[in-house]
């Protein structure tokens, strides 16, 4: 039987008109493809190979199986990815749907603290220190002031006025919340805060702010009876100081009579006393001050301030800002200057005083008004003004 087929495939070879080589060429134009094999020579007359042995045959298998190899790559790829860009996108830390920024862009209360605890960092402003540190430098100033000359001031003092104004400013912060929660919400700046978003509610944020008035009462009842007298009046400020964006232009100005209260107590704390000729001129600096940095920064909600009916500096100034800003930039470099010279600061004062008025003159020539981020920055340049004013009166009571 065998010999029967080697017979019939020799006379059909005999009789084939063309070689049996081309019949295993490809039907189809050589593949653009880099990737595909080069195209195969025809086998020479009278010596066909068998399907499996053929080049053409072996080169076309060999490009399927690398398409398939490469497509089952692709799919392994998609099915191994935890998600798309959306759905990164789209979850949050905590399991629920919505947008949740980067790590980096995260503060120290959202990364490190217990969620439980999280909102009530936030509504303290944990997260955000340039309001502790522009309450506590009036504070400073008049602790090392106060102190006798060629001497540091008192330490100890320093880090409890320090602990006073994390609290006091937590406080201002979680009372201005409560007042202001219907009017937050209609802000795009606050409208995320733990009372105005409904995460915290009032009743908690109550609870929260005795807490906090408590701690501060402990602090108070360290210092003299004199200072305890002035400390607990600066609540009067504290409370009302909320209500001021509603009924005038200028509430800038009661912050600023508010947040440079310590500049009064820390004075009483060490000397039991005030000293108008001194303190009056370091009060009335930090008041200048404070309208500077706090209209600067009230310019990033003067377009929602505008719609939900509530007046500030930045509103009324209007295009004369910085005209304003700088006579109250220059009051403050002025009154500073005097207390000073009534405290009978010796000359290194005076160069760190000229190094401050040029950050501060700097903030109102540079900044951009109608640029939030901008005016972002500039107000959180203020923490490095009030480090100046204090090196200088550091160094002046030490060689005085």
């Amino acid at each position: 039987m065998a010999l029967y087929f080697l017979r019939a495939g020799r006379k059909l070879r005999s009789r084939s008109p063309l070689p049996l080589s081309l019949l295993y060429l490809p039907s189809h134009p050589p593949s653009p493809n880099p990737l595909a094999p080069p195209p195969c020579r025809p086998q020479p007359l009278g010596s066909p190979l068998p399907p499996w042995r053929h080049p053409c045959i072996g080169s076309r298998r060999r490009s399927r199986i690398l398409d398939g190899f490469r497509h089952s790559l692709s799919l392994a790829s998609i099915s191994s990815s935890p998600g798309t860009t959306e759905d990164h996108e789209s979850r949050r830390p905590d399991g629920r749907e919505g947008s949740s920024p980067p790590s980096s862009s995260r503060s120290w209360v959202e990364l490190y603290l217990p969620e439980s605890v999280r909102p009530y960092a936030l509504l303290a402003r944990l997260d955000k220190p340039i309001g502790t540190w522009l309450l506590a430098w009036p504070c400073m100033w008049s602790i090392t002031m106060a102190a006798n000359p060629g001497k540091p001031p008192d330490f100890n003092m320093l880090a409890l006025f320090g602990c006073g104004a994390v609290l006091l400013r937590g406080a201002g912060c979680t009372v201005n919340d409560l007042l202001d929660r219907d009017v937050d919400k209609k802000v795009e700046r606050t409208k995320h805060r733990p009372v105005a978003s409904g995460i915290l509610p009032p009743f908690q944020g109550l609870c929260f702010l005795g807490f906090q008035l408590l701690l501060g009462l402990g602090i108070l009842l360290q210092l003299n009876n004199y200072s305890r007298i002035l400390g607990a009046s600066s609540l009067l400020l504290v409370f009302s100081y909320p209500l001021m964006k509603r009924y005038t232009f200028w509430p800038q100005a009661y912050l600023g009579l508010t947040f440079n209260w310590g500049a009064l107590l820390g004075w009483a704390a060490i000397k039991g006393s005030l000293d108008p000729a001194i303190i009056l001129p370091l009060y009335s600096s930090g008041v200048c001050w404070t309208l500077v940095y706090d209209t600067i920064y009230a310019h990033q909600d003067k377009e929602d301030d505008l719609k939900v009916g509530v007046k500030s500096t930045a509103l009324r100034f209007g295009s004369m800002t910085k005209t304003w800003i700088s006579v109250f930039g220059t009051a403050c470099i002025g009154s500073l200057a005097l207390s000073g010279y009534n405290a009978e600061l010796a000359w290194p004062y005076y160069p760190f005083l000229i190094a401050a008025a040029a950050q501060l003159g700097w903030q109102i020539l540079t900044v951009d008004l109608s640029n939030c981020a901008e005016c972002n920055r500039k107000f959180v340049s203020n923490k490095w003004f009030g480090a100046l004013v204090f090196s200088g009166i550091l160094f002046g009571r030490l060689a005085s």
